[in-house]
């Protein structure tokens, strides 16, 4: 059983009992969640668009952050220079069911 889901306008292949890190879902720790299936691949019939009845069930396992991503700027002959760093927000989430 494979699903192609949608978070966040990202696209993930998924299958059952997989953990992975997609952006940043609202919930805590153990709460579920129902995910948006572009594409089904269930008992050999595969379900596409609008017509697919699949559901993906997932756990929120943790929030954790990325990388530090560092943004210089720099003007030269001018003596200007900025720093900043953001590190992004992801959710770790595992596929409990694909129904």
């Amino acid at each position: 059983m494979i699903a192609i889901i949608k978070v966040a306008g990202q696209q993930f292949k998924v299958e059952k009992d997989q953990t992975l890190f997609v952006p940043h879902l609202e919930g805590k720790s153990g709460d579920a969640v129902t995910l948006e299936v572009l594409l089904a691949h269930v008992d050999g019939q595969l379900s596409v668009g609008g017509s697919v009845a699949t559901k993906v069930n997932a756990e929120i396992v943790d929030h954790v952050k990325g990388d530090t991503v560092i943004a210089y700027k720099t003007k030269r002959r001018k003596g200007f220079h900025k720093k900043k760093g953001h590190r992004t927000a992801y959710t770790k989430i595992k596929v409990t069911n694909i129904a």
